[in-house]
Parts: C-alpha cells; structure tokens; sequence
C-alpha cells in the first residue's frame, strides 16, 4: 500500500509537467495529450495545458494563479512545520501538557484547549487573524481582477531576490510554481499516512 500511494504521488506530480512535449500534436495539451490545450493558460508561468476540468473558461485565470499560488507557499510551510513538529522540534516555553503532542493530536487538544482548561484553544484566534489576513488579501487581489495591473501572488514580498534579467526571473517563479504543486501533493501525502499508521517521520 504504501508503494502504491508513493507511486500515485508521483503519478499525480508527472501530470503538471510533459515528459516529452516535443511529441505532443499542435492544439494538444502538453500535460494531457489526448485533450485539447486550454486558451487561457496560455502566458502564465508553468503552462503545461492542466486543466482537464477547463475551470479556466469559466474563472479569470489571474484569480486561479493567486488560489495556485496561496495554497502552494501555505502547503510549503504546513509540510516543513507538519515534519519538524514529528521530528521533535517544539518553540520553547511549551504549555503543559503539549510536549508530548504530535501534528497528529494537536489539532483536536489545540482546538478545545483541554490541558488549559477552556473551551477555546489558541487554533480559534489563528482562524480569526487569517480571516482578517485574507479580508486584506482580498482587496488585491479584487483590484488585479478590475486590471490593476497586479500580478497573482504578489504580496510586495521577496522582490528583491528576483534576478533583474526577465527569463531567470521566470525561471524562478517556475521553481516556486513547481515546488508548490509537489508541496501540495506531499502535505495530503503525509497527513494521510500518518493518520493511517499512526506513525511520525517518515510516516511508514
């Protein structure tokens, strides 16, 4: 089983990039060569004709590249913090009582606080900063839709690191793109094997 899933996952990330895109047929998809390639990915950084569903006829592909985008860099984060908390790191003062949690088992005793002895554990005040996070996040992103000019994903964050020549600055937004979707893939990877064995790092 755990071949299986490893081999799925591997599968699922080929998907978002052709093998051999010099064999693919004009108008076909480069990912999906048995489909046609979609209009609206045409221009945006790691096009590779996904889009089996053809969400992109229907919604602005500046407002699915931002979705693309926020779910990458969170599922980038969730994984490392996801792995170092089963590798043992902690931030230190620990309440007691949480020493001996896991990402596993932390959600439900963060949620409800029951070492604390409330109702409400500290994930209820992290919904309600990123609720406001995302009210502000929304303004932008409204703005790029009504042409703003703004670009999806941009959060005038990290600029700086982007190389002044406009192919290795696309380059690097395609590493990021990449590492993304494999990150996304390798978050619901690991969350499902741990909670089917019931094991830490690395979750087999």
């Amino acid at each position: 089983m755990k071949l299986a899933l490893l081999a799925s996952v591997i599968g699922m990330a080929s998907a978002f990039y052709p093998s051999n895109p010099a064999k693919v047929a004009p108008g076909k998809s480069e990912a999906l060569p048995w489909l046609p390639k979609p209009k609206n990915l045409a221009g945006y950084v790691g096009d590779v004709g996904f889009d089996p569903l053809r969400i992109s006829d229907y919604v602005p592909m500046d407002y699915l590249r931002e979705a693309e985008l926020k779910h990458s860099r969170i599922c980038m984060l969730a994984w490392s913090g996801y792995v170092a908390v089963d590798c043992g790191y902690r931030v230190f003062p620990i309440p007691e009582g949480w020493a001996e949690l896991n990402s596993r088992t932390a959600h439900d005793v963060l949620v409800t606080d029951k070492f604390g002895g409330g109702p409400n554990g500290p994930l209820g005040q992290i919904f309600i900063w990123l609720a406001f996070a995302e009210m502000a996040s929304w303004l932008g992103v409204s703005q790029m839709l009504q042409g703003s000019g703004r670009e999806p994903g941009d959060f005038g964050f990290g600029k700086n690191f982007l190389p002044k020549d406009p192919k290795e600055a696309e380059k690097r937004k395609l590493q990021e793109l990449m590492n993304g979707r494999l990150a996304m893939i390798a978050f619901g990877a690991v969350v499902t094997q741990s909670i089917l064995f019931d094991k830490g790092f690395p979750y087999f």
